[in-house]
């Protein structure tokens, strides 16, 4: 057994477990649990090194996904076409280690999540905008391939596609046709969304950090606004039948 500064690592066998209980959680976040993602991409991070921290806050995590395992994602037509719409965020130089951002986004079909993802960036950004724009140009690109195979089975989105985006700099970086002195540094994949823009296919708009349901993808949130998020992502306010879920989290274990 090893001390380090951030802790007593596990031993072999509890660190199996470690391993054992992300692997559960990650099974859960590909498939039904949108609110996970931040949570489980932390405890992805020390798979081969986790202390007794990290499982103190797996297993805190786990009792979480126990007490709201009634929490469900329901897709329901409107008939009136099939309405795509997504939020994006970023928390600008999140990794404490390598100070890259974090990105983050949801996506919605007809009300419904059907996919969500927090990740770290490939590169370091220099600005909030930078992260806020990198992160936009890939749930731009995951809007596109679902999109692709709507049309494969014959279905068609309606466009424009709305994303919403917390950040007024990358909204005016996605519309601009030009590249500053300040931004020509940002690599030229990410600035594809600007020709869907023009297209008509893709629509950003500005919402307020508040009312930013990818705020829960990248960092960690207090009770009341964490659970504004939740709630609207699953429709548990509208929801008939679904008591509301509310889950207290101390405000210094995020």
């Amino acid at each position: 057994m090893r001390v380090t500064e951030e802790g007593t690592e596990l031993e072999d066998e509890k660190q199996q477990k470690y391993r054992s209980g992300v692997g559960s959680l990650l099974y859960l976040l590909k498939h039904s649990r949108p609110d996970l993602p931040n949570a489980v991409r932390e405890l992805s991070k020390v798979m081969d090194q986790a202390n007794e921290g990290h499982y103190k806050a797996l297993l805190r995590t786990i009792k979480y996904v126990s007490d709201t395992r009634n929490r469900e994602l329901e897709l329901k037509p409107t008939g009136k076409g099939w309405e795509l719409k997504a939020f994006t965020d970023s928390d600008f130089a999140g990794d404490a280690d390598t100070r890259r951002s974090v990105s983050g986004f949801i996506i919605y079909l007809n009300g419904c999540p059907i996919s969500w993802r927090s990740k770290g960036q490939k590169s370091v950004t220099l600005s909030s905008t930078e992260a806020e724009y990198v992160a936009l140009s890939e749930v731009t690109g995951e809007i596109l391939f679902i999109a692709g195979i709507m049309k494969f089975i014959g279905e068609e989105p309606d466009y424009p596609i709305i994303i919403s985006v917390d950040n007024i700099g990358a909204i005016y970086l996605a519309g601009s046709a030009s590249t500053s002195s300040r931004t020509k540094h940002i690599d030229t994949r990410y600035h594809f969304v600007r020709e869907y823009i023009e297209e008509g296919k893709v629509k950003i708009i500005f919402v307020k950090s508040e009312e930013n349901e990818a705020d829960i993808m990248t960092k960690n949130l207090g009770n009341e606004l964490y659970n504004k998020h939740v709630n609207k992502i699953f429709n548990i306010d509208n929801r008939k039948g679904v008591e509301k879920d509310i889950v207290e989290l101390k405000d210094d274990e995020g």
